[in-house]
């Protein structure tokens, strides 16, 4: 054996196994293997000092009855599914609860996106002014948007660099 100092053997009379990763009964204190953990299992003279503790919701706090016999974890999961007042997967259904406004557009966003002209709420893909087709103004607000605007409605020609006329002044017409 190459490593004797390692593992401890289990506590219960019948088993003595060696097991790498012995677990401590936290009633009794003694180390039994995973077949021997808990109280009915290994007949835990001490099993009455601990069977009185009441699980606590992580969610809500809220104390969780526990009958004998049943394994606290499941009761603990059960109510998390159905009862707790923090409930997953309601707080899931939550989160997404910003409409677009563009007609016909079904998606909703977790953060409201506002247009800065006509106020309305939108999805990410609706939301500059040429997506939605904006009533608040005439021209879009930024620079992308009116070069799109300009390419539109004139037509592309090339001009050397893009959003740039060929006589090399930029021209803003901002509504503002």
């Amino acid at each position: 054996m190459e490593l004797p100092g390692l593992g401890e053997h289990c506590s219960e009379r019948t088993c003595k196994q060696l097991d790498f990763l012995p677990l401590k009964c936290d009633a009794c204190g003694e180390v039994f293997c995973k077949d021997h953990i808990r109280y009915d299992d290994h007949k835990c003279s001490s099993a009455y000092k601990k069977n009185v503790r009441v699980p606590v919701c992580p969610l809500c706090n809220a104390p969780i009855p526990v009958q004998k016999g049943e394994i606290p974890d499941i009761v603990v999961g059960a109510h998390m599914d159905k009862d707790c007042k923090y409930n997953p997967a309601q707080q899931k259904q939550r989160i997404f609860t910003n409409k677009c406004l563009k007609p016909g557009c079904r998606r909703k966003e977790m953060m409201k996106v506002v247009c800065e002209q006509c106020g309305g709420n939108f999805c990410i893909k609706h939301r500059h002014p040429l997506d939605h087709d904006c009533k608040g103004s005439s021209c879009p607000t930024s620079k992308a948007g009116y070069a799109a605007l300009r390419a539109s409605q004139t037509g592309f020609k090339s001009t050397g660099a893009i959003g740039v006329p060929s006589n090399g002044s930029l021209q803003h017409n901002r509504c503002r």
